[in-house]
């Protein structure tokens, strides 16, 4: 009996191995840790390129000082620039629109519409009430740049959900405006909670004032 109580003492006393069998405990929340952060990089780093993207093709046709009227081409190169900025797996979808208020008619009116690719259906005086919500109050006749962009975003560890757990801030409906300087508002949308960073839809909303005319013109519409 005593020899057994001196083995159970020694077995009690004895700390070999104790680093390995930490290490077994700990290295898989390290591992865990680490990649989840990587994951959630990777996501803040593609919402802010995104915003970046759409505030500076909003900036730059803002910029235009319409001696010669603004071409699809032109649109169209905004949106490729965009696409260089992004990964080469996220799909990039671009409207810009010319809108004015008519006092006369009580109503947002659209001057031109154009999506490169037909990514978006093109925003007509007849179906902007679904966006007019988020366009700042005009005075009767002026005239603002609307610049509307989604970026498709797949996460690198799409469907493994022990990678990472996220409550959603709502990134894919994240609306921004803009008259003369940019101004933020947030969606009205209600956040929810993801398991796992899953693949979303990064949407942006900017609305802009020409800067050195009072509107700007498109090739192929009317400009009176």
């Amino acid at each position: 009996m005593r020899s057994l109580s001196q083995m159970l003492h020694r077995f009690r006393s004895d700390e070999r191995g104790t680093a390995v069998a930490e290490a077994v405990i700990v290295l898989p929340l390290l591992i865990w840790s680490y990649l989840a952060l990587f994951v959630y990089w990777d996501a803040f780093r593609t919402v802010n390129t995104s915003q970046k993207a759409a505030y500076t093709i909003s900036d730059m046709i803002s910029r235009e000082m319409n001696t010669v009227p603004l071409t699809p081409a032109y649109v169209t190169g905004m949106r490729d620039m965009m696409k260089y900025m992004m990964d080469s797996d996220q799909t990039v979808r671009l409207r810009v629109s010319s809108v004015t208020w008519s006092q006369a008619h009580n109503r947002y009116e659209v001057d031109w519409s154009v999506s490169p690719g037909g990514a978006f259906s093109l925003l007509t005086t007849s179906n902007i009430g679904t966006v007019k919500d988020r366009i700042p109050t005009l005075a009767d006749g002026d005239h603002v740049i609307v610049v509307e962009s989604e970026v498709d975003y797949h996460p690198l560890a799409n469907g493994f959900g022990w990678v990472a757990s996220l409550n959603s801030f709502d990134w894919a409906y994240q609306d921004y405006t803009a008259n003369g300087r940019f101004a933020t508002t947030p969606d009205p949308g209600t956040p929810q909670i993801k398991q796992d960073v899953q693949d979303m839809v990064l949407k942006q909303f900017i609305v802009t004032r020409p800067r050195f005319t009072p509107k700007l013109c498109m090739q192929g519409f009317t400009c009176s």
